[in-house]
């Protein structure tokens, strides 16, 4: 019985992912914010509405991908502050609506940036296991008899 073998450079390899912890997906967030907002300024589209929503859900979740899971809260706060801020209400003044819509587009943001952080902690290598019928089998590739 052979477990596991690792080539490198071939197809079952794959390298550990570095990901972002949750102060420096923090301020990587801020930044990336901010630009969004100038962005959606330029085009016409900083207003409350679902592009806007949509555009900040995008963001959060490329800032997932690029974070840990645990840093989703921070990535989904940040993104809800500049869009409630810029978007929402205007000029930088941030004003709680109410828990029933601040608490939905929070989660929202928040969901976005977990379910893109999300695949990062699945295990990279999967186990693989040859059963040769018979007991003892052929010389294996490091001269071991499986």
């Amino acid at each position: 019985m052979r477990m596991y073998q690792v080539r490198p450079g071939g197809r079952l390899f794959h390298p550990v992912v570095d990901r972002l912890a949750v102060s420096m997906a923090g301020a990587l967030a801020v930044p990336a914010g901010a630009a969004l907002a100038a962005g959606l300024a330029v085009v016409g589209e900083l207003r409350a509405g679902w592009f806007a929503l949509g555009a900040f859900a995008v963001l959060c979740a490329l800032l997932g991908a690029l974070a840990r899971p645990a840093a989703a809260p921070v990535v989904g706060g940040v993104g809800w502050l500049f869009y409630n801020g810029f978007a929402v209400h205007r000029f930088a003044t941030v004003v709680w609506a109410g828990a029933g819509v601040e608490l939905g587009r929070i989660g929202l943001l928040t969901g976005a940036a977990l379910l893109a952080a999300l695949p990062g902690t699945l295990p990279r290598r999967r186990i693989r296991v040859e059963h040769h019928p018979g007991g003892a089998g052929p010389v294996g590739s490091w001269g071991v008899s499986r």
